[in-house]
């Protein structure tokens, strides 16, 4: 059997990806089996590999993990990217917290119906620039340091690192009153792990196509 963590979801983005994106900066390989049909998703049900029916849901270390922060602290633990004390993490679980709140806005504009979507890409766009961004230009003003939290890198450089990327497919100059991120962007984009998961071919996955929308919401509705 292998030892490589198994990803169970379907072929794209949603709540795995900053799963894939933390494996990836960790130089840790893994392996997916993508649900093509709502079949696949009732069947691990049925087998009672999902704790709560739900999705994403990592096999690692003989676990089956599910809760996509809680795998993601298993991850970020195992692997030394959580800290080095319990003020850092918590520094680390404040601003991933409110990176996932950024990331639910951008992940589900694609899902959002036609006479939703010019408002929700309104909202989010100034969450982006207004509410969040200037917070983290703040803190990386403030301590002068690469990294966000305690000078060495960590899952909050990954995860800010995919917002960033994730927001600069809707409005690529959305760092333009941003210098310190446009830099913190550049140098974590070329820490080794990092810089190949970005790569062409990579498990990275790209933005939804309005084509592949209804084969999502068949999964899972």
């Amino acid at each position: 059997m292998s030892g490589k963590p198994k990803l169970h979801y379907f072929n794209g983005r949603g709540r795995m990806e900053p799963i894939r994106w933390l494996l990836a900066a960790a130089g840790v390989e893994f392996e997916e089996c993508f649900m093509e049909k709502k079949d696949d998703l009732l069947k691990l049900r049925k087998d009672g590999a999902l704790l709560f029916e739900q999705v994403p849901m990592v096999e690692i270390d003989g676990m089956k993990l599910v809760q996509t922060r809680a795998i993601c602290n298993y991850i970020a633990s195992k692997y030394n990217l959580y800290g080095k004390d319990l003020k850092e993490r918590a520094l680390i679980d404040m601003y991933v917290e409110a990176m996932m709140d950024l990331n639910e806005l951008l992940m589900a504009y694609p899902y959002q119906p036609a006479d939703k979507k010019e408002q929700h890409f309104a909202n989010m766009l100034d969450k982006a620039t207004n509410r969040y961004f200037p917070v983290f230009e703040k803190v990386l003003k403030d301590h002068g340091q690469d990294y966000l939290v305690g000078n060495r890198f960590s899952r909050v450089d990954v995860q800010l690192l995919e917002i960033i990327l994730m927001a600069e497919e809707f409005k690529p100059d959305i760092l333009v009153k941003f210098p310190l991120l446009q830099s913190f962007k550049a140098r974590i984009s070329n820490i080794p792990t990092i810089k190949k998961f970005l790569q062409p071919g990579s498990q990275r996955k790209p933005l939804p196509e309005e084509k592949d929308i209804p084969k999502v919401i068949q999964i899972f509705y």
